[in-house]
């Protein structure tokens, strides 16, 4: 047998064929029909071997015996016989989902998304310039200058195939992004001590996914990447609230840093007295000053 016998054996053992059976199907398509003494020559398949072979087909349906005496066999047609493939494989697929759906308990079978976590601020820029690379239609990003200036070749690539940005950049934007809607953070400028050094970089591609990183100390990022439309979701929308908050306080900065101080961080307090030293981590993190 040539090259092209055995591209076809290899072709059906792939779908589930054993290698006689397909190597004794072949041969019935391409040399018509035959004995299992001459079928057995011409494709290497073993004496022994071949009618349990040919029998095991003819139950599949994809072999027919012609003849009694000497017993003769042929092979259906190809079409037929991959028509008959895709239907026993779509049944098999819907009885295997029909059966997850009915013997998995209900809290297993929720389905669960995946949640990566990235512990460099190089893994969490690659990845932000991954996500940003695929964006098809609108990105929210939210962080300080020096983490936004890694992503500044994804973002112009993305800008140029008409992808629409909404940027809360902390500190002045390092470059310029056609058609973006830009928001500074004011807020917190200039009423910022030294020990204040938090960083983080919030990213929401599309409808997802979403990237979240903080740097509690300014030096070690840890992130979080998924692709799970209810996480983007929530990133988005602690994007969106800040951006919310910078407008209100570009249009009223006096009167709202005479209500609530100096970076308004009297809004985080927002605890009881007795949780006092939650209330000092939250105004803390409130602090991401990029």
């Amino acid at each position: 047998m040539d090259d092209r016998f055995a591209t076809l054996v290899e072709r059906l053992v792939r779908l589930g064929f054993s290698l006689y059976e397909a190597k004794a199907y072949v041969g019935l398509v391409i040399n018509g029909a035959q004995t299992g003494y001459g079928l057995s020559n011409l494709t290497g398949v073993p004496q022994p071997k071949v009618y349990e072979t040919l029998r095991r087909l003819v139950e599949r349906g994809v072999v027919i015996q012609t003849m009694e005496k000497p017993a003769t066999y042929v092979g259906v047609l190809a079409e037929q016989l991959f028509n008959a493939l895709d239907t026993d494989f779509k049944q098999r697929l819907d009885h295997a989902r029909n059966d997850f759906e009915r013997l998995l308990p209900e809290s297993e079978a929720d389905q669960q998304e995946l949640l990566w976590r990235m512990n460099s601020f190089e893994r969490v820029t690659a990845k932000a310039c991954d996500a940003i690379a695929n964006a098809t239609k609108t990105v929210y990003l939210s962080g300080g200058a020096s983490a936004l200036e890694q992503l500044r070749d994804a973002i112009d690539g993305a800008a140029k195939r008409g992808v629409v940005f909404v940027v809360l950049h902390f500190g002045p934007l390092p470059f310029t992004v056609s058609g973006a809607r830009t928001f500074r953070h004011a807020s917190t400028e200039g009423s910022l001590y030294f020990h204040h050094l938090a960083r983080h970089l919030a990213v929401v591609v599309d409808s997802a996914p979403a990237i979240w990183a903080l740097a509690r100390d300014g030096k070690h990022w840890q992130g979080l990447y998924s692709v799970d439309p209810l996480f983007a979701s929530a990133i988005k929308g602690y994007i969106r609230h800040d951006i919310m908050v910078q407008r209100i306080y570009f249009d009223f900065p006096d009167e709202l840093t005479q209500l609530y101080g100096p970076g308004l961080q009297e809004l985080a307090r927002i605890s009881t007295t007795s949780n006092e030293s939650e209330v000092r981590e939250d105004v803390e993190d409130q602090k991401l000053i990029g």
